[in-house]
This record gives structure tokens, sequence and C-alpha cells, in this order.
């Protein structure tokens, strides 16, 4: 998977997700830390990668609709520390099925994960 992960990330987070085998770009290696959220937003979609970020600004759904966009991971933790993220988004590309995340809206939290997919009107996918 093809992914950008946003500046409020730990920087170790490249790492861990590139043993998984996936390619990792990150805002600060960009030279876009800093900038505003729209100009993220583009450099994500213009690189067609599914962005992961802890920035509430990126969780309108109306404004980020599943199926226009790449993909979005909000990551939502009551302790958001380097440690704690780490181990929880590690947690994710481990466990989940997250190529299936493709095009999707997804929120996880501590213990809880919502998809949202394209085409879909009913509530979100809750995974505990």
């Amino acid at each position: 998977m093809r992914i950008k992960l946003d500046e409020n990330l730990p920087r170790s987070l490249e790492a861990e997700l590139s043993s998984l085998g996936h390619d990792i770009d990150t805002v600060p290696s960009e030279g876009l830390a800093g900038r505003p959220d729209p100009d993220i937003w583009v450099a994500a979609q213009r690189e067609r990668r599914f962005l992961i970020t802890q920035d509430l600004d990126f969780s309108d759904l109306r404004r980020f609709a599943p199926g226009t966009h790449e993909g979005i991971l909000l990551i939502r933790l009551a302790l958001p520390g380097r440690v704690a993220l780490l181990r929880r988004i590690s947690a994710l590309f481990r466990s989940e099925p997250v190529e299936s995340w493709r095009q999707c809206f997804v929120v996880a939290t501590d213990g809880k994960i919502r998809v949202r997919r394209p085409g879909t009107r009913a509530g979100p996918i809750v995974t505990p």
C-alpha cells in the first residue's frame, strides 16, 4: 500500500510500516511540515497515497467522502503519545485487512475501528 504519514505521527512509524512491505512517504520528508492541510491533501492525492493522520480537519465525511480519494486513516487515541501511536497503528497494520481500506474513511480509536466504504449508506462497520 502507498501511504503518506502526516507530521503528527512518530517518525519510527515509517520504518515499522516499511518493514511490513508498504511504500511510505512522510509529510516532513517531502518538505510539507507546517504547511496547510489542503497542501498535504493535494500531495497525498497527487501521489495516490493513503493518508494516516490525527488531524481532525480530515474528519469531515462530506469533504472526504469514501471513494473520492485514496483513503484516510484518522487515528484518535485517548493518550496519543509516540509509543501509543506506534503500537496502535502497528497493531492495525499487522492484524487488520488494511489493503481493503483503499478509498475508505477509517477511524481507529483505542478499542474500535470504523470503516466507511465507498457507496455504503448504512452505518459504519465497527470492529472491536
